[in-house]
């Protein structure tokens, strides 16, 4: 049986999945590195390079491969999912915003190969590889993800992002769907 084929026979089924359905779907592929052959090079400039491995109206499952950068702290727009560990160390930070306040990190937290970790509808987390590992990682997601909201700490600024964008901030006027000012004080309101 094809990857393709192995994927759509768990995927296709799925219908408004929960954390659980995702998550038992992600178990039941049981994806390796070696599984995903012509992993796109980590991007220039960017902290990952992507490919897209399966997308219908519930799900999309993606793969990516990171630099040492770090992504930009991002939610998954109404979107809510699993990422998967594939090789390296994942360093993941959360956050909390207030309003339209500007994103403080809760905490961080490092994710070896073989873990999985669950990324809730609106939450606002930043990832990178740690300590120079390679870092591979698969994201299983319900619905797919659109209107994914990017946060720049040093401007005070969030903005929602073109479903082609990742999670940094848009090279392209056309990838900002809207500009959000942030308001500093926000943050301290507790």
């Amino acid at each position: 049986m094809t990857l393709t084929s192995r994927i759509r026979n768990v995927l296709d089924p799925l219908k408004c999945p929960s954390k659980a359905e995702l998550k038992k779907a992600l178990l039941q592929l049981d994806l390796k590195l070696d599984d995903l052959a012509g992993l796109p090079e980590p991007s220039e400039g960017k902290p990952y390079n992507r490919k897209l491995l399966y997308k219908n109206e519930e799900v999309e499952m993606l793969v990516m491969n990171w630099s040492q950068l770090e992504c930009a702290p991002h939610d998954h727009g109404n979107s809510h999912g699993w990422i998967q560990v594939l090789s390296g160390t994942s360093l993941n930070s959360v956050y909390e915003v207030k309003g339209n306040g500007l994103p403080f990190e809760l905490f961080h937290e490092y994710h070896h190969k073989g873990k999985h970790f669950y990324a809730p509808k609106k939450a606002i987390h930043k990832m990178k590889a740690s300590n120079y590992t390679n870092l591979v990682t698969l994201h299983l997601y319900s619905p797919p993800i659109t209107g994914m909201i990017v946060y720049d700490l040093k401007k005070c600024a969030a903005c929602v992002v073109s479903d082609d964008c990742g999670a940094w901030w848009p090279d392209e006027q056309y990838q900002k769907v809207k500009e959000i000012k942030l308001k500093i004080d926000a943050v301290f309101d507790k």
